[in-house]
């Protein structure tokens, strides 16, 4: 990958402040992709778990690390122009009328057009424009047909449905991983990519994608919110005693052992304006951000 030609302007030949640099422009894109998805109470982790299930594929597929790495990102920044999509839609309990369905279909070029002139714009542009385009030329919104469909687009494509088919929605439980895969299976070469997609299904029969599903970080599963479902995100490093709130329904929970594991227990109150703020998990943005830009710079 060749650097921003503003690199060199700045900073010279000096690897380490180059490396900085990057990160500091990758966690910006990846805090505000974040705060996009919190307007959403029921996507909690759904842009951790597409980037986890979109690396994993590509590594599979034995693609470079570079490539690796900015699917990765890509992955992680696929629907930021949700942005401009209004509340009533977006949080809507129940089925979108096609109408609204118009509305949704709007958000890859938004969130392209939101980009527009970031240093690293280019390197997710494909994630963000395709994840919704299909091989048999379905998709939005440019219809793009089979091989014209970018390779990180094809990859997140898949993982974004299969992450939204296992996830709970206001008006339906997640589907099991088993239901899931088997519709993949059933629009291969439709709906996904054949090889991708073959791929995909391979790991998903063989266990590899558990660990990530209904998941919000490595090993840390969503908790249940006793009327909205599995929506409770809660962090790494969460103590006992912490408090945890339901962005859908603002109800209070207080951490507590189980068994050995933290869980959640409802307190029977609401949560407070101050307390149902949208917080970025800088931790685990930087995380990702480190093993991605590293990867990104080394070529």
């Amino acid at each position: 990958m060749n650097l921003p030609k503003d690199i060199g302007y700045f900073f010279g030949s000096h690897e380490g402040r180059a490396i900085h640099y990057q990160e500091d422009l990758l966690s910006s894109l990846l805090v505000m992709a974040w705060m996009v998805e919190a307007r959403d109470p029921y996507t909690g982790g759904h842009l951790w778990r597409v980037s986890r299930f979109s690396r994993l594929l590509a590594s599979e597929l034995n693609l470079p690390d570079e490539s690796v790495a900015r699917i990765s990102l890509g992955s992680f920044l696929h629907d930021l122009g949700k942005v401009g999509v209004p509340d009533q839609i977006l949080n809507k309990k129940d089925r979108l009328t096609d109408e609204e369905y118009e509305v949704i279909k709007t958000h890859p070029d938004v969130g392209w057009r939101m980009l527009a002139g970031h240093p690293l714009a280019r390197l997710v542009e494909s994630a963000i424009r395709a994840h919704h385009e299909m091989p048999d030329g379905r998709g939005y919104p440019r219809g793009l047909v089979g091989d014209e469909i970018p390779l990180d687009a094809r990859i997140v494509g898949i993982c974004d449905a299969f992450d939204a088919m296992t996830s709970a929605r206001p008006y339906r439980r997640g589907m099991t991983v088993e239901k899931a895969l088997s519709i993949i299976e059933e629009n291969l070469g439709q709906q996904f990519d054949q090889a991708f997609g073959d791929r995909f299904v391979e790991l998903g029969k063989s266990g590899a994608l558990h660990h990530i599903v209904g998941h919000s970080d490595e090993g840390i599963p969503l908790q249940e919110c006793m009327m909205c479902g599995p929506t409770l995100v809660m962090r790494r490093g969460q103590q006992v005693d912490d408090y945890v709130y339901c962005r859908s329904c603002t109800g209070e929970y207080k951490t507590e052992l189980q068994d050995g594991k933290l869980v959640v227990k409802h307190t029977g109150k609401s949560g407070h304006p101050r307390a149902l703020e949208s917080e970025a998990d800088t931790k685990l943005i930087g995380r990702l951000v480190h093993e991605s830009a590293r990867a990104l710079l080394r070529v």
